[in-house]
C-alpha cells in the first residue's frame, strides 16, 4: 500500500475568518482525537494559551509556530496601540506571556522570540504601523510552511539510517499533529516508509494521556503505514523478541551535550534499546536545541494535573435514536452546557452540538485523595542516544557542539 498523507489535516494556521474578516489562530482540538476531529479558532491570546496548557494544541514544533501565531493575534486583534512603540511593548508582553505557558519545550519560547524579534526588526524599516503589523501576519504564516519545509528535510535525513524491512517502535506523537504539517520521528517513517524500508511501527500507547494510542496510531492508520498499539509495558517484550530494528522519538528540549527532554517514558525506552542494540533515534529541528543548558539536569520538567493519572478522560457525540433520550437531552442543555457530577468522582459535561450532543468526561479510577507524581517529560542521557536526526544533517549527541 503506497503512502497516503492527503487524510492528514494541518495541524495549526493563521488566517482571517472569511465573514468578519477577523485573524483567528485555527487548530485540531487534539484532546478530543480520534474519535471527533473538532478544529478550534483562538481569536484571543488567552485563547492559544489555554490550548497550549490544556494540550489542544501540543508537540514541540508546533509549539514554536503555535507561538508566534498568538504573538501575532493579540498584535492584530487585541493591542490598542496606535504608535509602534506602544505595539513594540505589547508585543514584547504577548510573546513573554505565551512563552512561558509550558515550562519544558524550548519551540515554545523559541517560536514567541521569534515572532517579538521580527517585530522589532519590522518596526526598525521605519514604515506604517500597519505595515509592520501586516509584516508580522506574513512572518508567522511563513513559519507554518518553514515547519512543514524542515521537518520533511528531517525526514529524507533520518530515512537514510533505516534498512529495509525495519520494524520501528515510537514513543508518544511526533507525528504531523505534532508539528505544523508532517512530523519529525514519525516524518522519518513516512519518508522510509515511501521508500519501502519500514515493514511496521509499533506505537507505545504513551501514558497517562495516551498519545500513541489516541494520535500516532490514528496518523498511521490513515497514510496507511502498517501499525499495532502496545501499552508502554510491553515494549521490552517486544524488543526481546527481536521484533524492533529502531527507535525513534521527537524531543523536546536538547541541551548543549546532547541530553534530551522528552515525554515521560523515553528514557525507559532508550535503556531497553540499549540493552537490545537497538539503534535510538531522536528526530528533532535544530530550533529544539537549547544550548544555553549544558546538561539535562537544568531542564525544567512540567507536573501535569494529577487527574490524568488518577483517571482517564472521554469524549464523543450522543446522537439520540428516540424522542424520549432527545427530549432528555434537550432539557438537559436547555441553558447552556451541563456539569453532571457523579458520587464516585466522575465528572460529566453535555452540551449540544448541532443535531447532536457533545459529551465530555473524567471518570476517576483511583482511590480518592491518592498521592500522585506526574512528570510530563524525562531526561534521556546523551550516551544511550544512538544519533541526533535535523534538517541540517545526522550528528552524534556529543557532537553538537
Amino acid at each position: 500500500m503506497p503512502l497516503d498523507l492527503s487524510q492528514l489535516p494541518r495541524t495549526v494556521w493563521f488566517d482571517a475568518d472569511a465573514a468578519d474578516g477577523a485573524y483567528g489562530v485555527y487548530l485540531i482540538d487534539q484532546t478530543r482525537l480520534p474519535l471527533q476531529g473538532d478544529v478550534l479558532c483562538c481569536r484571543t491570546l488567552e485563547g492559544v494559551e489555554t490550548a497550549v496548557k490544556s494540550l489542544a494544541l501540543r508537540g514541540a514544533p508546533a509549539l514554536g509556530v503555535g507561538a508566534a501565531m498568538a504573538v501575532a493575534l493579540y498584535s492584530e486583534n487585541e493591542s490598542p496601540a496606535t504608535a509602534t512603540d506602544e505595539w513594540l511593548k505589547d508585543i514584547d508582553r504577548a510573546a513573554g506571556r505565551i512563552g512561558r505557558a509550558r515550562p519544558t519545550a524550548v519551540n515554545l519560547a523559541w517560536g514567541a522570540e521569534r515572532a517579538r524579534a521580527f517585530a522589532h526588526e519590522a518596526a526598525a524599516q521605519g514604515g506604517s504601523l500597519a505595515s509592520a503589523k501586516q509584516a508580522l501576519v506574513a512572518f508567522v504564516q511563513q513559519m507554518a510552511a518553514d515547519d512543514e519545509a524542515t521537518n520533511r528535510a528531517i525526514g529524507a535525513n533520518g530515512a537514510a539510517l533505516i534498512m529495509p524491512g525495519s520494524r520501528v517502535l515510537t514513543h508518544c506523537n511526533a507525528g504531523s499533529l505534532g508539528t505544523a504539517y508532517f512530523g519529525t520521528a514519525l516524518g522519518v517513517v513516512y519518508a522510509a516508509f515511501d521508500q519501502g524500508k519500514v515493514e511496521q511501527v509499533w506505537s507505545c500507547e504513551t501514558r497517562p494521556l495516551n498519545q500513541g494510542a489516541r494520535l500516532t496510531v490514528w496518523e498511521l492508520m490513515r497514510a496507511g503505514v502498517p501499525c499495532a498499539l502496545i501499552a508502554d509495558s510491553m515494549a521490552a517484550s517486544v524488543m526481546a523478541q527481536g521484533w524492533v530494528d529502531a527507535v525513534l522519538v521527537g524531543a523536546d528540549r536538547i541541551c548543549a551535550n546532547g541530553d534530551t527532554a522528552n515525554k515521560i517514558g523515553t528514557l525507559g525506552l532508550a535503556l531497553l534499546a540499549k540493552h537490545y542494540a537497538i539503534p535510538f533515534y531522536v528526530c528533532a529541528p535544530t530550533s529544539t536545541i537549547d544550548r544555553t543548558l549544558a546538561d539535562g539536569s537544568a531542564i525544567p520538567i512540567e507536573q501535569r494535573d494529577s487527574r490524568e493519572l488518577a483517571g482517564f478522560t472521554a469524549s464523543g457525540l450522543i446522537t439520540p435514536d428516540d424522542a424520549v433520550s432527545a427530549q432528555a437531552f434537550d432539557a438537559l442543555t436547555a441553558q447552556g452546557d451541563r456539569e453532571i457530577c457523579f458520587k464516585a468522582g466522575h465528572r460529566v459535561s453535555i452540551g449540544r452540538k448541532g443535531g447532536a450532543y457533545s459529551f465530555d468526561g473524567w471518570f476517576q479510577t483511583t482511590p480518592s485523595q491518592v498521592p500522585v507524581y506526574n512528570p510530563a517529560f524525562d531526561v534521556t542521557p546523551a550516551n544511550l542516544i544512538t544519533s541526533l536526526v535535523t534538517e541540517d544533517g545526522v550528528y552524534r549527541p556529543d557532537r553538537l557542539g
